[in-house]
């Protein structure tokens, strides 16, 4: 076998922080990683180095193939971001505009995207087309996005973009394929269909590179790397610690402020959201009354994210419909800050789109004013209750630290710590665990669940892995193909 990448005594780091120290590791040509380690551990980091993304600190690194032969997969947000210039910010994805005006999967993968603002389409001299259409075709049958090649990027479920991205990356033939957390936020189909995915590509002759839990690896990986000790194992010697028995709560401090009086949080009646052609809710009615723990699932693509959206505010529909928030009907005079200051709410996208230059300790703060950063001088009582709060999340060794320092699974358990900051009277939890270790996602989960004990306190949880969410939840709104299938 001939040596892809070569690391010897390396230190990786942000900036002059080291994570990784002393990490000496082979890769070669056949074989196929995954990274393993609690948040912080580097695994994103070294990632970036073996891309040739970023460079180390100190020690040796060789990559033998050309940075051409490998492939970065991008995540899903960023790729958003960057590709479909339409859907840079946070609230767009939402506006049928952005849908409608975003390029299509054929467009991306042919690298036919026109500028940002473009007008007159036929003013854009673009360049052939990437791929012969044949081969085009062939991949995108293989990796199970040909139905998908007239879709707007910007109207894929999490499950449509992975795969697109995948395409993306395995059309240019690498041979290093390297995927950051490739599982996060599918669902059980969509991980399983991944699965075989990955299959394929690796037995093409690509090697395979990713971060990934201990329960998502590929049966294709052959070795498996810890972190942050870099500790190399065969697959089949690698056996993962299981704290599912380890009760670790974090105890929060009193909150400074009590929650105001309703009877129901969420009240819908009939509520339909249709983006040109494609009905994304359809008929949907649902009551949460205060101090209900509901668990809101369905697969992916079918509508539990635009749903949380009329709830937030975020959707420029939700005056096209009847619902009431905290007992007052949606669109009788309410800004949609008098909504969001009654509200604890983590997304999977908010980390991304959150002011990357705050410190630690002001990023939570700013929970308690329902801004994206902290603007204001805080009063002595502010600060004490911060420190209380910061230091039960365990999070004074980074507090001073900008966000932009941080892991993605230590920027997640930040802004969860921002949005139970102002005490909600509801919580509404989309995902909140993804990038989180089993640790941490174990103590959340613990943690949600003593909090959510309290008979006043109402929580809407999103989650994927049944695992995941906390016990006191009993009651459940599934849907699929944006209507209510199931509520119990």
């Amino acid at each position: 076998m001939s040596t892809l990448f070569k690391l010897e005594n390396a230190r990786i780091g942000w900036e002059r922080e080291t994570i990784i120290s002393g990490l000496n590791l082979t890769i070669q040509a056949g074989e196929h990683w995954a990274l393993v380690g609690p948040t912080g551990s580097g695994k994103s980091l070294l990632l970036s180095v073996l891309a040739e993304k970023r460079s180390i600190l100190g020690g040796t690194f060789q990559a033998i193939p050309a940075r051409k032969d490998i492939e970065l997969v991008a995540s899903d947000f960023s790729f958003n971001r960057n590709v479909a210039a339409t859907a840079t910010f946070y609230q767009q994805r939402f506006n049928s505009y952005a849908s409608e005006e975003s390029p299509t999967v054929w467009e991306v993968l042919q690298e036919q995207v026109k500028p940002a603002g473009t007008v007159d389409a036929h003013s854009v001299e673009l360049p052939p087309l990437a791929y012969n259409e044949a081969y085009l075709q062939e991949i995108a049958t293989q990796l199970r996005v040909s139905h998908l090649l007239d879709r707007h990027v910007t109207s894929l479920s999490n499950g449509e973009t992975r795969r697109t991205l995948l395409t993306r990356s395995f059309l240019r033939k690498p041979k290093v394929l390297i995927l950051d957390n490739p599982f996060v936020g599918l669902d059980v189909a969509s991980r399983a269909s991944l699965h075989e995915i990955l299959q394929h590509i690796a037995e093409s002759g690509t090697t395979l590179i990713m971060v990934a839990p201990p329960s998502d690896i590929p049966a294709v990986i052959t070795h498996v790397l810890l972190l942050p000790e870099g500790k190399p194992l065969l697959r089949k010697n690698y056996v993962s610690h299981n704290p599912e028995n380890e009760q670790k709560v974090i105890h929060l401090p009193e909150p400074l402020t009590g929650q105001e009086a309703f009877s129901y949080a969420i009240r819908m009646r009939q509520i339909s959201i249709r983006y040109g052609e494609t009905q994304v809710l359809d008929g949907v009615n649902w009551e949460v009354k205060r101090g209900e723990k509901w668990a809101l699932l369905g697969p992916n693509g079918s509508g539990k994210s635009t749903l949380l959206s009329l709830i937030t505010g975020d959707n420029p529909q939700a005056y096209a419909n009847d619902f009431d928030l905290f007992d007052r009907k949606r669109g009788t005079g309410e800004s949609i800050w008098d909504i969001k200051k009654k509200i604890g709410f983590v997304s999977p996208e908010l980390h991304l789109y959150f002011p990357r230059d705050q410190n630690v300790w002001k990023v939570i703060a700013s929970g308690l004013f329902d801004t994206m950063g902290l603007f204001r001088v805080l009063k002595p009582e502010h600060t004490a209750y911060l420190e209380e709060y910061i230091k039960a999340f365990e999070l004074e060794a980074i507090k001073e630290k900008r966000l932009a320092q941080l892991s993605t699974g230590q920027q997640r358990l930040v802004l969860l710590a921002r949005a139970l900051v102002k005490n909600p009277p509801l919580l509404i939890l989309d995902e909140p665990c993804q990038g989180l270790d089993t640790e941490q996602m174990l103590r959340f989960r613990d943690t949600v669940n003593a909090i959510g004990e309290h008979p006043d306190r109402t929580l809407v949880y999103v989650s994927h892995y049944t695992e995941e969410i906390p016990s006191c939840v009993n009651r459940t709104i599934r849907l699929n193909q944006g209507k209510v299938v199931e509520r119990v």
